[in-house]
């Protein structure tokens, strides 16, 4: 990123840049770097780990109360929108990792859309129409449970567009999520990167349990199948649209607790790095007693 760049970006994206973060350097990796592969990121890595799974535990209950109270001062704020989006694999965690890092804020700022298969009513618009319906408002954080990624995951590994449809399709992505940050929104997006071995075993573990079946379909069979063209499908959207204004983290994504640890971090510390400030004090309250 260039001075001039830098200079027109909105303050959210200038003060979370991995530069000014080092602890996140390696897990949001620059653009014109050289090409990210994730082979390079052990998913079973747990770099914000005190070490001890108690600790760990205990702090992702003690973010979820500091993301309780940065919440509500983001809220009352209103001049900011944040959007995070959780995209990976099956299994990765990303109900888990709304639950876990969510689990003590208020409906009242905090929204989650989970994305599927759009209807033929969204079929009839451009692929972005229904996501820009969903992008956070004024004081809202939006957490989208997969997102508009799917359209250069799904049919690039199926072959339903051509490669030059796809990088079209950057293109597009990339300028949207620059409107979305020049008009107020923090984006965090964040690949949940978890391995081969360890989605067997939690694909696994739903078909044991009949109490899990309701997740599972016979379609993450064959998705399982496509493994390798979708870890190279994620490494070309990765290096395709880690922009400035809207960077990837990489979380390794194996210890469910740990991942829940890390996204948390990054959310509190993207509010804490915000100028936020309650509204003004009302001096018509001043002195009013209720009787």
């Amino acid at each position: 990123m260039n001075s001039s760049e830098a200079d027109v970006l909105p303050f959210p994206v200038r003060a979370l840049r991995p530069s000014d973060a080092p602890a996140w350097r390696q897990w949001q990796p620059e653009t014109g770097a050289g090409r990210v592969r994730l082979r390079d990121f052990d998913p079973g890595a747990q770099p914000f780990s005190t070490g001890d799974k108690a600790a760990n535990k205990a702090a992702v209950e003690s973010l979820a109360d500091e993301l309780d109270e940065l919440q509500e001062l983001f809220y009352a704020d209103g001049c900011f929108k944040l959007l995070l989006v959780l995209q990976g694999m099956d299994t990765s965690g990303k109900d888990g990792t709304v639950r876990g890092v969510f689990s003590r804020t208020s409906p009242l700022g905090v929204h989650t859309v989970g994305w599927k298969a759009p209807t033929e009513r969204e079929r009839a618009h451009d692929y972005l129409w229904r996501i820009h319906q969903q992008a956070p408002g004024a004081g809202e954080i939006m957490v989208f449970n997969r997102s508009h990624y799917e359209d250069v995951l799904v049919p690039v590994v199926n072959r339903w567009i051509t490669p030059e449809q796809t990088r079209q399709r950057y293109r597009h992505i990339n300028e949207f999520e620059r409107l979305l940050a020049e008009t107020g929104t923090v984006i965090l997006k964040c690949l949940l990167h978890i391995s081969h071995g360890e989605q067997r075993k939690r694909l696994q573990a739903r078909i044991d349990n009949p109490s899990k079946h309701w997740k599972f379909s016979p379609g993450d069979v064959e998705v399982r199948r496509q493994w390798d063209d979708y870890q190279l499908a994620y490494e070309d959207l990765l290096n395709a649209t880690s922009t400035a204004w809207a960077p990837w983290t990489i979380v390794p994504a194996d210890s469910k607790l740990h991942r829940n640890l890390m996204i948390a971090t990054l959310v509190r510390d993207c509010l804490k790095a915000l100028p936020l400030r309650y509204p003004p004090e009302n001096p018509a309250l001043a002195g009013l007693r209720i009787d």
